[in-house]
């Protein structure tokens, strides 16, 4: 008999939680949500793929054979938003947005083209050498 209370104040009280996807919660101020790539900051050296600890990122120079071209691939499903690849990477152009993804029922792989930067020309310094003592 002393549960009877409890039954009856839970069985006509406010819902404790939230149908999710059609009520969602504000993010907290520093989540670590959904992964973001800048393609057209990364210079695809592959540090981000190389330090994250569930292998979610593939990183390919020369995608498709041409060599001006990078490929850099996300499986959202095996991602643990760690931001491990973030901290990693050395142009700074992956990033994690405070809110996570949508809700999927089919597994998600998203792949982005970039082009590769331009390497700068190199001074060939014994060519230069070998200038300077035939002109003295």
């Amino acid at each position: 008999m002393r549960m009877l209370p409890t039954v009856l104040a839970n069985l006509f009280a406010k819902a404790a939680t939230r149908n999710y996807p059609h009520f969602v919660r504000e993010s907290f101020e520093h989540a670590r949500g959904e992964l973001v790539n800048d393609i057209k900051g990364c210079i695809f050296c592959g540090t981000c793929a190389r330090k994250c600890p569930s292998q979610c990122l593939t990183v390919a120079r020369g995608a498709a054979g041409d060599k001006t071209e990078g490929a850099w691939t996300l499986e959202f499903f095996a991602c643990v938003g760690c931001g491990v690849c973030v901290d990693a990477c050395p142009t700074r152009c992956l990033s994690q947005k405070a809110t996570h993804r949508p809700v999927a029922v089919e597994r998600a792989v998203i792949t982005l083209t970039g082009r590769l930067p331009e390497r700068p020309a190199r001074k060939d310094n014994a060519a230069g050498k070998a200038a300077d003592k035939t002109e003295a």
